[in-house]
């Protein structure tokens, strides 16, 4: 109460935002600083990466690097300096992000990271493997109006004894690929304790975005700000989009390359994928410890 009197005698409206003007207002003589990041999102690639770091930026102790810096797999040898360059200046109490999705699947990752700051926080949103990949489909051929249909794509033709032929799934497909979450995990787990890396449902993140943003904000030991007062739901997207957020103070949605209309896919091809998928599914629910209810 002290606070908000003190506050509104300077001319602050004590609203919503009040706790993060006051932060402002004390760290007012304190320099920015650029530091290597407290925090990554790892992964994975069309799960609800953007949409969890558009989230995570309404948070006024939340800073992150405006785009993918692809360190950790790419640019690894250009050196800590030189990542440390691409984030934003923060002061103190505030925490540093960065997103790559492709750090989920690069082998050396985990090491990399590790040598960074072993203590580091990591982020990955999962989601049924089959509706990421036909995502995944989705954002290629709208790249490319020539790609084969997913089904040609997902699926091969085996000859079998009697002369007919049979479909089976592509596994080295990387949309199919992609989906076998089980393998990476086991990978950063073995440089990480689980209780470092929070598996994050993109399920729940379109469903209910204020309930998982509750699970993120406490895992990064933040101050529960981002509530359902922050979201509403966009029927023609299919998504939730913001009220509000740090660069725009009226409603709005994350772009027009979020949210496409997936394309009628076969339901035989759909029932295949989800035959493949079971028994990966089922190593990585007793792997993370999260049943996460996939067909």
């Amino acid at each position: 109460s002290a606070t908000i009197r003190f506050v509104s005698l300077l001319g602050y409206k004590t609203d919503d935002s009040l706790e993060s003007k006051y932060r402002r207002l004390k760290n007012q003589n304190l320099v920015p600083t650029k530091r290597l990041p407290d925090a990554l999102i790892i992964g994975v690639k069309k799960c609800g990466t953007r949409a969890l770091l558009e989230f995570l930026r309404l948070h006024p102790d939340v800073r992150a690097a405006g785009s993918e810096v692809h360190f950790f797999d790419k640019f690894y040898h250009k050196g800590f300096e030189w990542y440390r360059e691409k984030m934003p200046a923060t002061i103190e109490g505030q925490i540093t992000m960065e997103k790559t999705p492709s750090y989920w699947v690069t082998r050396s990752a985990p090491r990399r990271v590790y040598a960074m700051n072993p203590a580091v926080r990591l982020l990955a949103v999962v989601r049924d493997p089959v509706t990421r990949a036909i995502s995944d489909y989705t954002q290629s051929a709208s790249k490319r109006p020539s790609l084969p249909r997913f089904e040609d794509l997902a699926l091969v033709n085996s000859t079998v004894g009697w002369g007919g032929t049979w479909s089976v799934v592509d596994a080295s497909w990387p949309p199919v690929r992609l989906g076998v979450y089980a393998r990476p995990l086991r990978r950063w787990l073995r440089r990480f304790p689980r209780s470092r890396l929070l598996l994050i449902s993109g399920e729940r993140l379109v469903a209910d975005p204020a309930a998982e943003m509750a699970r993120v904000q406490e895992f990064l030991g933040l101050k529960r700000l981002i509530t359902d007062k922050h979201f509403y739901f966009n029927s023609t997207k299919g998504f939730p989009c913001l009220l509000k957020s740090e660069g725009k103070s009226t409603p709005h949605c994350l772009g027009k390359t979020k949210g496409r209309n997936h394309p009628y896919i076969d339901p035989v091809t759909i029932e295949r994928l989800r035959e493949y998928y079971r028994p990966f599914n089922e190593r990585f629910y007793e792997l993370s410890g999260i049943n996460f209810g996939w067909p």
